[in-house]
Parts: C-alpha cells; structure tokens; sequence
C-alpha cells in the first residue's frame, strides 16, 4: 500500500462489549504466580490486565502461517511487510473497573506513519482505544503496531550500558508455558511466542519473544511497588529490543519525583529490551 491508501485508514472506528471477569483476572494471577489479592487488593481490574478482555477469536481458516488474523478489517492491510508487532504504547486510568461491570470500548485509528529503518521499510499505525464502565471513562490507550519486512531482525550485539538506577529489581524466568498462557489469555495467536521451531527456523530469531504487553504488564505492577499506597494513573513504554526466552530477564524501578517511577526490562547482558515510565498519585 502507498502512503495515500495508508492514510485512508486514519479515522476508522470500532466498538467492542466485554464484562470485567474475574476469572480472566485469576488466570492471569496465577499465570504471573501471585496471588489474586496482591495483585489486585481494592478487587479492582489492575493496570493493563484490560488487555485479557475484548477477546477477538477468528476461525482457523481466517489466520495466516504466522498465526494472525489475516490481513484487513480494522487494520490496514500492509500485504507487502508481513510482520507485526507490538512496538508500544501511553496510557491514563482516569477511572477504575471492578468484576461483573459491563465495559465498552471504543477504537480509533489515530495515526498511520511510514519510516525507514535498519531493516527497510516500516509503517507504524497509532491505534487509539477508550474504554468506559458504569461510572464513565476508565481508560485512554495509544497503542503503536509496526509492520516489517522479511528481513531478520536487527539484534546488535553491543556492549550494555551502566547498570540502571538503584530501586527495586526482580527477576523473571520466561519459559514456553508462561508465553504460552499469557499468549493464550490475551487471544494473541502469534507463533513467535510459543513455537520455537517456526521463531528460529521462519523468523529468525534465537528464541520465543516475551511479549511487549507482558513485560508491560510486569513493569506496570513493579510500578505499584515502586509508590505504595499511590494509584497509577499514568504509564508509557516502549519496546527497544527483542527480549527472549533463553535466561532469566530483569525488571527495574527508580523512583523520581514524587509519584514520579522510571522502570526498564533488561535481558541477562544487562541490555535493556523495554523502557517505562509511571506515575502515580
């Protein structure tokens, strides 16, 4: 697609219905291993856990070899860079959603830009979401997809640098049932995530991917820890480099100003794979 079809998407919309389910929320405590209530201790849907709802399940014949949905629909059809990721995202949680409540969501197609990169060609496409409960506005989402070509990744492997900021750090162990369970409660039927032979052998990477959103996840909750007793009200990530299965990763928060947490992902070298930022009040 040129840029002027590319551009015709910018403004479609669609809606979604779900109801916050508390059984999605302690399939993905105990797919985290903590319990529910550490998780969630108001019984409110934690911060990016809206992710496990809105759920869309095409038929089999309607994925394609990587195992995503096939090209169109909502999404602009970029037949000619069969990749897809998730790259990043911003969001606000002007309110909170408890389970049992009817939940709407509505999605905007903000933006679509076409970049060059280390790898050829890029087209980004800005998603906006805004979903409202029972006591209005809950949630306000950018979140940004970028498609690629067939070209392998660009993994440099450079020296890492300084250590992150002192705070609080925890370890994680990925392995395939983990991605598996998350890609599972997420609906993400992506291969990359639990299909070694076809991430290796097809795309070209070393390992499984841990999921952008996963990590997400993870780093919005260290938040939480990072400023307790205050509510998140503001987080923005990025992903930065690919981060695998193959070892043990870390997650990292340093508090700033007031309310204020920087918080990173790094692989077992030390180098960081995902970028955040927090606040809370």
């Amino acid at each position: 697609m040129d840029g002027a079809a590319l551009d015709a998407w910018v403004g479609r919309t669609e809606t979604a219905e779900d109801v916050v389910d508390g059984a999605r929320m302690a399939a993905l405590a105990a797919t985290l291993d903590r319990p529910l209530d550490a998780c969630a201790p108001d019984g409110a849907l934690p911060p990016l856990w809206h992710w496990t709802h809105f759920q869309v399940w095409v038929p089999a014949s309607g994925l394609g070899p990587d195992g995503h949905p096939r090209r169109g629909g909502f999404l602009p059809p970029v037949h000619d860079l069969p990749r897809r990721m998730f790259a990043g995202g911003r969001l606000a949680f002007p309110g909170q959603l408890f389970p049992g409540e009817r939940i709407l969501r509505r999605s905007t197609i903000a933006k679509v830009a076409e970049k060059q990169g280390s790898t050829g060609r890029l087209v980004f496409v800005t998603v906006r979401h805004e979903i409202t409960g029972p006591r209005g506005r809950a949630i306000e989402e950018e979140h940004d997809i970028v498609y690629r070509g067939l070209a392998g990744p660009a993994v440099k492997d450079a020296p890492p640098p300084p250590p992150p900021r002192q705070g609080i750090t925890r370890t994680v162990t990925p392995d395939p049932v983990l991605l598996f369970r998350y890609s599972a409660l997420t609906a993400n039927g992506h291969r990359i995530h639990y299909d070694r032979r076809y991430a290796t052998e097809v795309e070209g990477y070393p390992g499984l991917i841990v999921h952008g959103p996963l990590q997400a996840t993870l780093l919005a909750g260290l938040a939480a820890e990072a400023a307790p007793g205050l509510r998140l009200r503001r987080f923005s990530f990025r992903s930065v480099r690919p981060l695998f299965d193959l070892a043990p990763f870390t997650l990292h928060a340093a508090a700033e100003a007031e309310g204020r947490v920087v918080l990173e992902t790094r692989d077992d070298r030390g180098h960081p794979c995902m970028i955040a930022e927090a606040e809370l009040a």
